[in-house]
């Protein structure tokens, strides 16, 4: 069991950090690039000082966007060696675990880690108006962590308290709330703050379900020749 759920984990979680990667390129670091000008000053998005908003921005860099790539490939593997466990403990329950239902486990771990968290707090660009780090962070994991285990509650629950409990925890961190700051305000445009949030959390999908549909796949086929 141990060595099914590290191979799978570990191929699974290389081949969607390379793809998110991709991804990120893409989507998310032209976005990021755009920000950081607004963050210093080199754009002003408001004002007599406003200047244009289609910058040249900066190309390829080794050693940035290499580093990039690679904690990617860390950080899923780190995702997928969760993921697996917990779909080794769903399958020791007699649950099916294949690349469809592995789909169905990336959705829940993108919902858990992602979605929910962003209801309250999305993803926050260069510039913007924070609060309290130490805060955000107790808030996000204690949403993740509640969100994880009322979708439990949901998908293997058979009591009806089970699924009232799961209901209470997934409002519980939105009506205990988020930490914002108490004024909004920063020289990043709103319109590329939310673009940034937008494709993060597309970029998260895209990365969630794959890594999902590719653990079970690989989760099969080690069982296969196990």
């Amino acid at each position: 069991m141990f060595s099914k759920i590290v191979t799978s984990a570990l191929l699974a979680g290389f081949c969607t950090g390379l793809i998110a990667a991709l991804l990120q390129f893409m989507f998310i670091q032209p976005v990021l690039l755009h920000a950081e000008l607004y963050e210093t000053g080199t754009l002003v998005h408001f004002g007599e000082g406003a200047t244009g908003a289609t910058p040249e921005l900066p190309g390829f860099d080794a050693m940035r966007d290499g580093l990039s790539l690679l904690f990617s490939a860390l950080i899923y593997v780190g995702y997928g060696l969760v993921l697996v466990a917990c779909m080794g403990l769903a399958a020791e329950r007699g649950a099916r675990i294949d690349a469809r239902t592995g789909l169905l486990w990336g959705v829940a771990g993108f919902v858990a880690l992602h979605f929910a968290p962003a209801v309250s707090l999305p993803p926050e660009v260069p510039g913007g108006a924070y609060t309290d780090i130490t805060a955000r962070q107790i808030w996000w994991w204690g949403t993740a962590i509640a969100t994880a285990l009322a979708l439990a509650l949901i998908a293997f629950g058979r009591a009806p308290v089970m699924i009232a409990a799961a209901i209470a925890l997934l409002l519980a961190p939105h009506v205990i709330g988020a930490p914002h700051p108490e004024n909004f305000a920063g020289p990043v445009p709103p319109e590329l703050a939310s673009l940034f949030a937008t494709r993060a959390l597309g970029v998260g999908f895209a990365a969630w379900t794959l890594l999902g549909t590719l653990a079970g796949y690989f989760w099969t086929r080690e069982s296969a020749e196990g």
